[in-house]
């Protein structure tokens, strides 16, 4: 794979396709299902973000577009030369032009389009202004005064989790250790830790931490989905429940609460 660089934590999950010198930072997920994640040449995925593609939904994202931390994009399109801030949100069938601008936090409703040369804040997200030359200065600026975009190079990464394989980490807190179903899948680098119970064919994702410790118990029902990068925990004389059929995240913080089947 040409130049292609995927940190040691990073997650690809499924069918995913790649231009060149893309860059997944530690932490980041894509996930590709039915063949639905295309990255352009020279995107960043970077620290802990989650992108997310369905056949329903696919996920195309084109060249030198960069997205900060902790974003999430779900089946969205995405155009070239995009600068997306910390924690932005992409929902469903959203469709974002060329060179466009995000600020942190944004979230983009489903459905949404963006034009050409946006400058998008807000949540939900709104077009304050188009880009002023100052703003393509500074996209230059960040991609080595270069905005030239070559020939779509595509490289395919194709990863599917199989029964067996290895599972996240469990950990033991005081006398106190998770207890999983057999049939539960727990994603490699999922971690658990402590007064945790999970049911039966539950899926916890890739890097989801779920932390049962001196303020446990936290008990996940069964057919339970926590997606990618998502958190539980809890604080004192409160509890944390997740009844059967929920699906949460990814990307969510759940603290301390019920959420009913």
């Amino acid at each position: 794979m040409e130049n292609i660089k995927i940190d040691d934590s990073a997650r690809l999950i499924g069918k995913i396709r790649l231009g060149k010198d893309v860059y997944v930072a530690q932490g980041a997920v894509l996930r590709s299902v039915d063949d639905s994640v295309t990255i352009g040449n020279r995107s960043w995925v970077l620290e802990n973000s989650v992108l997310v593609g369905t056949a329903d939904n696919p996920l195309k994202v084109g060249s030198k577009t960069v997205f900060g931390h902790k974003c999430v994009a779900l089946g969205t399109e995405i155009g070239d030369l995009c600068e997306i801030g910390n924690g932005v949100i992409f929902l469903p069938g959203s469709r974002i032009g060329n060179m466009c601008i995000f600020g942190e936090g944004t979230i983009i409703p489903p459905g949404c389009v963006i034009p050409d040369e946006s400058v998008v804040v807000g949540r939900p997200g709104r077009i304050i202004r188009k880009l002023t030359p100052e703003d393509k200065q500074m996209i230059a600026k960040m991609r080595g005064n270069n905005l030239s975009l070559s020939a779509y190079d595509e490289n395919i990464v194709s990863n599917e989790p199989k029964e067996g394989e290895k599972m996240g980490k469990l950990y033991e807190y005081g006398d106190k250790y998770p207890l999983i179903d057999d049939s539960a899948f727990i994603y490699d680098s999922a971690e658990i830790t402590g007064d945790v119970v999970i049911g039966s064919n539950s899926i916890i994702a890739s890097g989801v931490k779920i932390i049962g410790n001196s303020h446990g118990p936290v008990k996940i029902g069964c057919n339970v989905q926590i997606l990618e990068n998502s958190v539980l925990h809890l604080l004192p004389d409160n509890e944390l429940i997740i009844e059967d059929n929920v699906i949460i995240g990814p990307g969510c913080i759940i603290h301390g609460t019920t959420i009913g089947a």
